[in-house]
């Protein structure tokens, strides 16, 4: 255990945590909505440092991030628990059982042992993914120093459901995120996500790019429940109005998983409506997910509209980008290339 950042101590040995915007209230022996802060005699605590329950060495493309380093490698790790109660998680075994059945495993795998791992592979840098790393806050900070110190660049791969003492406390040393921006209905975050608010999750946001992070944002397109062209319209200009046009939108095919298997897989023609779409908004760069070979994870100039960057799947064919600009016009390309 250690003790948790991020909270107030209150009367009659409550807590409030305020690590993620649920802000929870937590009574004394009892855990936060995350399953993985627990309340002990007035003191909160992480019940996951140090136990990494996932790690590997990725593609940064499939964070995904398309304009930040791209074709480098990315140490990626992950402890138990999330903060959202997603019905679609594809990571369901290791983000829901701390709040399912109160279980927390993990093998002891150290913020300076993170970072030997990845310089030894090759990685530019670490992710902090797979479940929300906002739950598990002090280890990916401690992590994060020690990668900044030793070169290396730190990615958060979220829900974007951090507070904002949290995330300005985190942002001198985070570089990139990609936020998944799940739907824009408030029904949508309540019955599908699990209670969480529309609202904050975009003033999340727009707080990570007035931080100066570099921000992706990715939304699962599931049929039925977030397809409709008002639905993703309200996206598209939301993230062009609100947080910038050179702001790369990854629009992903759902496939059926853990509690949401009565829906289909996205047709391929939703995924390139949704695409269309964000480039109708202004949007620069629009990208397809989970449809390999399609053509729409490919980078085109947005002044000229030359080819700049071809991509299959999570891996890079062709890279054109020279000094963060295009070789046929000069415009500046978007990300962060060097």
């Amino acid at each position: 255990m250690k003790e948790a950042m991020f909270f107030e101590k209150l009367e009659g040995k409550r807590v409030q945590c305020g690590l993620c915007r649920f802000r929870c209230h937590i009574a004394d022996a009892r855990r936060g909505i995350c399953g993985v802060r627990e309340n002990r005699d007035g003191v909160l605590y992480s019940l996951v440092y140090g136990k990494a329950v996932a790690e590997q060495v990725d593609p940064i493309e499939k964070k995904p991030l398309f304009h930040f380093l791209p074709g480098s490698l990315s140490y990626s790790v992950a402890t138990m628990g999330c903060n959202f109660r997603c019905k679609h998680c594809q990571n369901h075994n290791i983000s829901q059982p701390p709040r399912e059945d109160g279980r927390i495993l993990g093998r002891q795998l150290m913020p300076d042992e993170i970072v030997a791992h990845a310089l030894a592979a090759g990685c530019r840098s670490i992710s902090y993914t797979y479940t929300e790393p906002t739950i598990f806050f002090e280890y990916a900070y401690d992590t994060a120093v020690l990668a900044q110190r030793n070169g290396l660049k730190n990615i958060f791969v979220t829900n974007g459901y951090i507070t904002e003492e949290a995330l300005s406390f985190l942002s001198p040393y985070l570089d990139a995120a990609n936020i998944d921006l799940k739907g824009f209905t408030n029904s949508f975050y309540r019955e599908i996500v699990g209670g969480a608010d529309l609202g904050e999750v975009l003033e999340s946001i727009r707080l990570h790019k007035r931080l100066g992070i570099w921000l992706e944002i990715t939304t699962l397109i599931i049929p039925g429940l977030n397809d409709s062209d008002d639905e993703l319209t309200a996206i598209a200009r939301f993230i062009a109005d609100e947080v910038g046009c050179d702001t790369p939108w990854h629009v992903s095919s759902f496939h059926p998983t853990y509690l949401l298997t009565d829906r289909s897989s996205t047709p391929l023609a939703t995924v390139q409506r949704a695409r269309q779409i964000g480039i109708a908004a202004g949007l620069r760069y629009v990208y397809e997910g989970n449809v390999p070979g399609d053509g729409g994870e490919n980078t085109w100039c947005p002044g000229c509209h030359a080819p700049l960057i071809a991509r299959r799947g999570f891996s890079i064919e062709d890279i054109l980008v020279r000094d963060g600009k295009c070789p046929s016009c000069g415009i500046e390309i978007d990300g962060v290339w060097e």
